[in-house]
């Protein structure tokens, strides 16, 4: 029997001006977690939400938040989100330069921690990472924006992740944002993937609980 991969909306795609009602829409239809997008404007080339939002929006949810930061300054973010108590906080590794050191900073707080791989980013320098790590966040479009195509050199990068994972920390999550919709969802379950963000494709639609049930 088939596991069922894990949903995680994007925030990115909601009504702004209706997030509580939104955040409650998306728990009600069986998300797993809720994902939220922090961009600085710096590290990406747009602005969304910082902790006073989050805050709220943890007070809305009846899931669990995954916090993906896509910010220049990660220690500094980090250390903003953690008293929010997220279920999972990852950060990409093209911008931290101690990475071992702030991982662990977050997993003592109680947090799982993940790592973020841009597209054009080689799954290698995870090698001496992924054994400390709980999330490994795969990139399938150039972080920034929601609404954006599936790149479909992703496949073959989540196949090559999987089995680093299996190799180096079995218990690790596979974890896959942009671009995901019932188009995919059965390759990238063949690639191995437990957990997918999903924008667009849930928030887009008439009905929430049967997009999140196409994806599992």
């Amino acid at each position: 029997m088939k596991k069922e991969v894990l949903v995680s909306p994007s925030m990115l795609a909601a009504d702004f001006l209706r997030l509580g009602e939104e955040v409650g829409r998306i728990c009600a239809a069986g998300c797993d977690y809720v994902h939220i997008d922090v961009m600085d404007g710096h590290f990406v080339p747009n602005l969304t939400m910082g902790p006073c939002v989050v805050e709220h929006i943890a007070k809305a949810s009846s899931k669990p938040l995954d916090i993906h930061l896509m910010v220049k300054n990660v220690p500094f973010f980090v250390d903003l989100f953690i008293p929010l108590k997220p279920a999972i906080l990852s950060v990409h590794i093209e911008e931290v330069v101690h990475l071992h050191r702030l991982i662990w900073h977050i997993k003592d707080a109680g947090i799982k921690a993940g790592v973020v791989l841009n597209p054009h980013t080689n799954e290698q320098l995870l090698e001496y990472i992924l054994p400390d790590i709980d999330v490994i966040l795969l990139m399938s479009v150039n972080p920034g924006f929601g609404g954006q195509s599936f790149i479909p050199s992703s496949l073959t990068k989540l196949a090559n992740l999987k089995k680093m994972r299996d190799r180096l920390n079995p218990a690790c999550m596979l974890e896959i944002d942009g671009g995901v919709s019932d188009k995919n969802i059965q390759a990238l379950k063949n690639a191995g993937i437990d957990m997918v963000v999903a924008g667009s494709f849930v928030f887009n639609s008439q009905d929430y609980a049967k997009s999140i049930a196409a994806l599992r």
